[in-house]
C-alpha cells in the first residue's frame, strides 16, 4: 500500500469509527490525491484531548479490546489505550523490525529488565516481538541485580532490554560482588525509558559511562504507548528509524512549519492501521531533530535525534530555563553518583524550585565541590540538595508501583 492511501485510509477510518474525530474532522475535506496537504490542514490532538476524553478515542466495540494499556504518566495523568488483536500484531511487528534494525536475530536470547505487567505497552511489546522473531526470551523485570546476572550467566543471555540507569546498577553490583562481566555473553544492550545521546547522536555522559566500564553495543530507542511503534537506532547509530508503515511522522518547528534535515521540533503522528485508538495529528510534547539524509546502513526512512526535552517539563529556575536532561546530564557525569532524583516544586511566589536528592556518603565529599562547580558552569544556578541513605534513595526512584525510574518529579 503507498504512504499516500495508508494515511488517506487511517484518517478516514479515525473519522468513521473513533467518536472524537467523527466530531473533530466532520467539517475537513480530505482526498487520497492530496491527503498530505489535506493533513497540514487538520487540527492538532492534544494529550488533554486524550486525557479528558479517553473513551471517546475509542474506535471498535469493547468486546473487539483485546489488550487494555496505559501512558505512564510521566507529563500527565495516565490515559488508557485500548488494542485489538491486530493491533497486538501490529505492535509485535514493529518490535521485530526494531530489533532487527539493531542486528539482532533468532539466535540471540534477549533478557527483560523491564515490568511486562501493570498495564505497561513496552514490556508487552518487546516480548511479542521477540517471539515474533522466534528468539528466546528471559522475562525478570526491574530491579533485582543478583537475579538479572544469575539469569545472564546461567541462560547465555545476549541482548538485554532495560533503562540505562539500571545498567549503571547493574554493573555496580558485577563489580562488587566479583562477577566477570565483561566476559559475559551480553553483546547488546537495548536502552530504552532514557536519553543515551547528546544533540549531536554521540553519546550523552551516561552512554559515555556504561561503555568506559562494558563495552556493549548501545541501542537507542524513542517510542510512546500512544504511538504503539518505536524509533530504533540501526548499526550506524545517527538516530531512530521511522517505521513508515505504521506512523505517518511530522516535525514541526515553533512556528507550524516542517522541520528539515537537521532540525528540531516538535514530533507529531499520526497512526497507520491501528484499530483500536486511532490518533491524527498527535503532538507528543516531545522535541528532537529529525534527519532525512539516507543512513549510512542504507535505509532511507526519517530518523529521529535523542529527545531534547518535552514542552510541559521546561522549568524556570532562578530566571534560566533548564530541560531535565541539562540535569541528568551532571549527575550522571559522576561515577560516585548511582542514584539521586530530582524534584521540581513551586516556591510560596509560584517559582520553579529545584531540589536533588542525593546518596548521604557524597554529603562532604570532593564529589559535591564538583557537582557545585557543574551546575554553576552548566545551568548558570545551584539547586537545593538533600541527603539520604543509598537504599531509601533507591527505593524512592525504583518504585514498586511505577514502571520506570522516578528520575524527576513535579509536585
Amino acid at each position: 500500500m503507498s504512504s499516500k492511501k495508508a494515511l488517506f485510509e487511517a484518517i478516514i477510518y479515525a473519522r468513521t469509527h473513533s467518536p472524537f474525530y467523527a466530531e473533530k474532522l466532520s467539517s475537513y475535506h480530505i482526498t487520497e490525491d492530496s491527503v498530505d496537504t489535506d493533513l497540514q490542514r487538520l487540527p492538532f490532538t492534544t494529550k488533554e484531548d486524550l486525557s479528558e476524553r479517553n473513551r471517546d478515542f475509542l474506535a471498535v466495540p469493547v468486546s473487539r479490546v483485546a489488550e487494555y494499556v496505559t501512558t505512564s504518566g510521566t507529563s500527565g495523568s495516565p490515559v488508557t489505550v485500548f488494542l485489538t488483536k491486530n493491533d497486538l500484531l501490529r505492535l509485535a511487528q514493529n518490535e521485530k523490525a526494531s530489533l532487527s534494525c539493531t542486528g539482532a536475530g533468532s539466535g540471540d536470547v534477549f533478557q527483560l529488565m523491564t515490568t511486562i505487567d501493570r498495564q505497561f505497552m513496552a514490556g508487552l511489546a518487546y516480548y511479542l516481538g521477540v517471539q515474533e522473531m522466534d528468539a528466546g526470551m528471559i522475562r525478570i523485570g526491574p530491579g533485582v541485580p543478583a537475579l538479572q546476572w544469575k539469569s545472564i550467566l546461567e541462560n547465555n543471555v545476549t541482548v538485554l532490554i532495560a533503562v540505562p540507569s539500571f545498567i549503571i546498577t547493574l554493573i555496580d553490583y558485577a563489580k562488587n560482588n566479583g562477577i566477570n562481566y565483561q566476559h559475559s555473553t551480553v553483546k547488546k544492550i537495548i536502552c530504552i525509558g532514557e536519553a543515551l545521546r547528546e544533540d549531536d547522536l554521540s553519546l550523552n555522559i551516561l552512554g559515555r559511562r556504561i561503555r568506559a566500564d562494558w563495552d556493549v553495543e548501545l541501542y537507542s530507542t524513542y517510542a510512546s504507548t500512544e504511538m504503539g511503534a518505536a524509533f530504533t537506532e540501526c548499526e550506524a547509530r545517527k538516530g531512530g528509524h521511522l517505521n513508515a508503515d505504521l506512523l505517518h511522522l511530522e516535525v514541526l518547528k515553533e512556528d507550524g512549519t516542517p522541520a528539515q534535515n537537521g532540525e528540531s521540533g516538535e514530533i507529531v503522528i499520526t497512526t497507520l492501521g491501528t484499530e483500536g485508538t486511532p490518533l491524527v495529528r498527535y503532538r507528543t510534547g516531545d522535541l528532537a531533530r529529525i534527519y532525512t539524509a539516507p543512513c549510512s546502513c542504507g535505509r532511507t526512512s526519517p530518523r529521529v535525534g535523542p529527545i531534547i526535552g518535552r514542552k510541559n517539563q521546561m522549568i524556570k529556575y532562578k530566571g534560566t530555563t533548564i530541560f531535565p536532561n541539562a540535569i541528568y546530564e551532571i549527575f550522571d557525569g559522576q561515577s560516585a553518583v548511582t542514584c539521586y532524583k530530582v524534584e521540581v516544586s513551586k516556591d510560596y511566589l509560584g517559582n520553579d524550585a529545584i531540589t536533588v536528592l542525593l546518596e548521604k556518603k557524597i554529603e562532604n565529599s570532593a564529589v559535591m565541590q564538583h557537582i557545585v562547580s557543574d551546575c554553576q558552569a552548566k545551568l548558570k544556578v545551584v539547586p537545593h540538595f538533600v541527603f539520604l541513605e543509598t537504599d531509601y534513595l533507591r527505593s524512592q526512584v525504583f518504585k514498586k508501583n511505577i514502571r520506570k525510574p522516578e528520575k524527576i518529579v513535579f509536585k
